[in-house]
């Protein structure tokens, strides 16, 4: 293996809830209207924003006219979380410091801006250890379409046969696998661990 890709809400940052909560808030206040906790798991989870409010356009919930504020409303709380909430994680630091060490390349491709991903990351302390970031204002097909995970590839120069990407959600575990790697499926943050990741790799 030369370079591992990592999905970042639910396996690098547990930020999942961070994205459901501002964009809830972001929403009651524009609209008066509200996603219930199991249709974002049924329905949400791991998409784009853009994605979810035009989701609810269609459905009715909200109104066209609102989405602009909505998704500005929503950019903003999900920031000013990070920056309340957001702790070093010093287990995902010891684990890229290991994989460099190794000589393997470290990529994350998230579903999520630039500008969120990246404070995420360097709150946490992982972002210096990443090689190539890829969001999702970097590709025409977010997940589960597998462009993301290609385009890591590409910029590291790496085939899908020398690559190990690690993934949650169900979107994101059908982009992995559309993209011809070897994919590491995990459920919590907390499972990837140096241990966990080598024994992927190997």
């Amino acid at each position: 293996m030369k370079l591992v890709i990592f999905d970042m809400d639910g396996v690098l940052v547990d930020a999942c809830e961070w994205h459901r909560i501002a964009l809830n808030e972001a929403l009651r206040e524009v609209t008066g209207y509200q996603i219930t906790i199991e249709d974002h798991y049924n329905e949400y989870n791991g998409i784009p924003t853009k994605v979810k409010l035009k989701k609810l356009v269609e459905k009715g919930f909200i109104q066209i006219e609102d989405v602009e504020e909505v998704e500005r409303e929503k950019q903003r709380k999900t920031i000013e979380l990070i920056e309340e909430t957001a702790l070093l994680r010093e287990e995902k630091v010891e684990l890229m410091k290991h994989l460099k060490n190794s000589g393997i390349k470290v990529a994350c491709y998230t579903n999520s801006i630039r500008l969120t991903a990246e404070l995420m990351l360097k709150k946490t302390g992982i972002l210096e250890y990443i090689d190539v970031l890829i969001t999702n204002q970097d590709v025409t097909n977010p997940k589960p379409h597998p462009e993301g995970y290609l385009l890591c590839m590409e910029k590291m120069q790496v085939k899908p046969s020398e690559c190990l990407i690690v993934e949650d959600s169900p979107k994101g575990i059908d982009a992995a696998i559309a993209s011809g790697a070897r994919v590491f499926i995990v459920h919590t943050p907390e499972s990837v661990t140096i241990e966990s990741i080598v024994s992927a790799i190997e």
